[in-house]
Order: C-alpha cells, then structure tokens, then sequence
C-alpha cells in the first residue's frame, strides 16, 4: 500500500496545479501537487516537504478535503487531499520547480477540460463538495 498528499490551494475563485515532467507514467500531465508520505511523517510533515522540495516554498495545511483510493501498477494507493495556502503565490517570485515544468492558478471549473492525473480526477469532485463548489 502506498500513501500519498495531494495540496489544494484555492483563492479567488482559482486553484493551484501543476504540470509533471515528461517521465513516468503520469508524466505531461497536470496534478494538485504533493507527493508520497516518508515513512515516520505525518500528512502535514509530508505536505511542507513535498511543498518546499518540490515548489521552494513554504505552506499553511488547512483541512483534509477528501480521500480517495485507486490501483497503480496492481498495488492499492491511497491519496488524501488537504486544503493548503501558499505563503507566496508564485507570480511575483516564480517557484523553483524541481518535480514540474509549469503551474498556474486556474479556474477551477476549467480543471476537467485539462489533461489531469487520474487521482486527482476522482478527487476533484469530493473537493468541490467539501469547498461547497458544487
């Protein structure tokens, strides 16, 4: 079993994403950024690694908006998504990207329209619920 935190900024009516390099099997594609969970970690320990590791930056975690499972290589995954703010938003400063090739702050109806990671497709409407989007 695996265990993942997936990162849900949104303000304004927009949600932070961000697109994975072009490598593995979810690569090209767009993702609420996060990561696995280090052995010892709780979710917010593993939240402000993946965030500074990954972003450079520094985060506020929020709520635990859904929960979904799903299989990946006939291994069960589970993937938890928190309600996170950015201390800095990226556009005055650009993030140092390490994991990714870009991020954007969207729209949030606009995320189906994307080529989204699978995951995350099956948490997006449970997020929607919870931030009462729906």
């Amino acid at each position: 079993m695996s265990r993942s935190v997936a990162c849900v900024d949104y303000r304004d009516g927009k949600m932070f994403i961000a697109k994975r390099k072009n490598s593995g099997d979810m690569g090209n594609r767009w993702e609420f950024p996060g990561g696995k969970i280090d052995a010892g970690e709780d979710f917010v320990q593993a939240i402000k690694r993946e965030m500074q590791e990954e972003f450079g930056v520094e985060v506020e975690v929020f709520e635990k908006l859904a929960e979904v499972t799903f299989e990946h290589k006939n291994k069960l995954c589970y993937v938890d998504a928190f309600k996170v703010h950015f201390l800095e938003t990226g556009e005055e400063r650009r993030f140092t990207l390490t994991e990714h090739t870009d991020y954007q702050w969207i729209d949030y109806r606009k995320i189906p329209e994307l080529n989204f990671v699978d995951s995350d497709l099956k948490l997006y409407p449970l997020i929607l619920e919870k931030l009462g989007l729906k």
